[in-house]
């Protein structure tokens, strides 16, 4: 049975193309057939996240306006063959596709693959509306900053105003020690605002950054705490009980520093 997920997120720039670069391949590492369908008009990037922008010949505005098939647009990955792409245009805007297009091209993507994942614009216009209207799950991303919970709660509502009550939460960019110092909100606080039941904490890590620049995300890296943390959103989507990890472990250094002010 086909899934479509659609990452959304009230406020920009809180990894929601990084999270559904991750999760689309991670899913692909586990076996699944995957589509990214980059619905992000006019500012896409999901195929830079994924190493794949020089491969692109159509995109989703062609096959939304009859031009091509779908399947003539998909852009598969390069190591992971179960894993497609299909982008956006970068010069049409966000009203060139509107939502029974979008619903139309996720009945036949469900014909094809085990899950559709949709990469959705930041913002609750016309973007919005059209990339939520085939989902079966939202996963909202934020940060644990008030401006990016308060846009996400908004985000929350407009999901409930269109019928979309599957909403599942992933927190992303957590520094534990500003968080432990109070300067960034925690879960609890996260919880007594949203109160959407959570599944993935992503701690802020430099590799993501170097990994998305290499068009590699890294969920492929075995060393990256990221990596591990969108790893384990997967194993959840695929039902599986997995712990939340522990970024408050202390490294050595920190028990050094310790032992020395006892």
């Amino acid at each position: 049975m086909s899934e479509i997920y659609v990452i959304t997120s009230g406020k920009g720039g809180v990894g929601k193309t990084t999270t559904t670069a991750n999760l689309g391949m991670g899913l692909a590492m586990r076996g699944k057939k995957v589509v990214l369908v980059d619905t992000d008009t006019g500012l896409r990037n999901l195929d830079l996240m994924l190493g794949l922008e020089n491969r692109i010949m159509y995109d989703l505005i062609d096959v939304t306006e009859g031009r091509v098939a779908f399947k003539k647009a998909l852009v598969r990955h390069k190591k992971y063959e179960n894993l497609f792409l299909l982008p956006t245009s970068q010069v049409k805007d966000k009203m060139s596709v509107n939502p029974e297009q979008l619903v139309k091209l996720c009945d036949e993507l469900r014909r094809e693959f085990d899950y559709i994942l949709i990469d959705c614009p930041a913002g609750i216009e016309q973007g919005f509306k059209t990339a939520i209207a085939a989902a079966d799950t939202a996963l909202v991303v934020t940060m644990p900053e008030i401006a990016a919970v308060r846009d996400a709660d908004k985000i929350i509502g407009e999901l409930g105003r269109a019928d979309k009550d599957n909403i599942k939460l992933i927190v992303n960019r957590i520094r534990p020690s500003m968080v432990e110092s109070g300067e960034m909100l925690d879960m609890d606080d996260i919880n007594d605002i949203l109160s959407l039941d959570c599944i993935g904490q992503v701690p802020d890590d430099i590799k993501v950054v170097t990994a998305a620049n290499k068009g590699e995300p890294c969920v492929a890296s075995d060393d990256s705490q990221a990596g591990q943390a969108y790893r384990n959103i997967v194993s959840r989507m695929l039902g599986e009980d997995v712990p939340f990890m522990d970024f408050h472990k202390e490294g050595w250094w920190t028990r050094l520093k310790h032992m020395f002010r006892r």
